[in-house]
C-alpha cells in the first residue's frame, strides 16, 4: 500500500512542477467535504460508490426527504397544507426511529404527549360547556 502512495505523491509533485495546478477553477475556494463521520470506516467507500451511482441507503434517503419536506413547510402559508406537511415529516422521523430500533410510541414523559393531553382537555371542556 505504501508503494501506491509513493507513486501518487511522485505524480502530484511532477504535475505541480509542470504547473498543472496553477489555473484550476476551484483555486482559492473552500473544499466542500461530506460529513461521513456517522458511517463506519469499513463502509465509507461502499457508501460513496453507491452515492456516486445515484443510490442512497434508505436512512440517507429518508433524511434527504425530511430536509426537502422541511424546506417546503417553511414556504407554506395555508394552515391545512402546513399540517399535512408536518404529518409527513413526523412519519419520516418515525421511519428512521423504527429502523434504528427506537420505540415509536409516545410516552407520558414526551413533550408532544403533554401537548396532546392539554389540547384534548381543552376540547373536552368546550364540549362540556355546550
Amino acid at each position: 500500500m505504501y508503494f501506491i502512495g509513493a507513486i501518487a505523491e511522485a505524480k502530484i509533485r511532477e504535475a505541480e512542477a509542470k504547473g498543472d495546478f496553477k489555473n484550476l477553477s476551484c483555486k482559492g475556494k473552500p473544499l466542500t467535504l461530506e460529513d461521513d463521520s456517522m458511517i463506519p470506516a469499513e463502509l465509507r467507500m461502499a457508501y460513496k460508490a453507491l452515492k456516486n451511482a445515484g443510490y442512497l441507503p434508505l436512512e440517507m434517503q429518508l433524511r434527504k426527504d425530511i430536509h426537502s419536506a422541511l424546506d417546503l413547510l417553511e414556504s407554506m402559508e395555508e394552515e391545512k397544507e402546513r399540517y399535512c406537511q408536518m404529518q409527513k415529516v413526523n412519519v419520516l422521523f418515525e421511519k428512521i426511529k423504527h429502523m434504528r430500533g427506537q420505540k415509536i410510541s409516545i410516552d407520558s414523559e414526551d413533550a408532544y404527549y403533554q401537548t396532546i393531553v392539554e389540547r384534548m382537555t381543552l376540547n373536552s371542556n368546550k364540549f362540556k360547556d355546550k
